[in-house]
């Protein structure tokens, strides 16, 4: 998983992220926009759900945060494509709207953006 932190010239802080990881990206720009105690928030419900085979969904107002042990998906709230009458071999295109990360490329990624917001500050 490919990514990058950037400041535009207003200071709003925005992510991209590589192909199939893109609403990872969309997820920070839309509902985290910097907001440090929800990283925290994350960390922490994953601690308690640590080596147990339960989940721990946010939803938020674009996009929604499921995590367990193991695993992160992400997927906007829209999400909800009728796939009949497709011709053969055609398929929506929906890295945009969900992706899935290991957990400890997760909180890898999530501990590069606290440190690039609190630099950029």
């Amino acid at each position: 998983m490919d990514y990058q932190f950037f400041q535009d010239i207003t200071g709003v802080i925005s992510a991209k992220f590589s192909m199939d990881h893109e609403a990872i990206g969309y997820w920070l720009n839309e509902e985290v926009k910097n907001d440090l105690s929800l990283l925290d928030t994350i960390e922490e419900n994953y601690e308690k759900l640590k080596g147990s085979e339960n989940q721990w969904e946010l939803i938020g107002h674009e996009y929604t945060l499921l995590l367990d042990d193991e695993e992160v998906m992400i997927k906007a709230n829209q999400l909800s494509c009728e796939t009949e009458g497709l011709e053969e071999g055609m398929s929506y295109y929906d890295n945009e709207s969900v992706a899935f990360c290991g957990i400890d490329d997760f909180l890898l990624m999530l501990k590069d953006y606290r440190v690039f917001v609190i630099e950029n500050r």
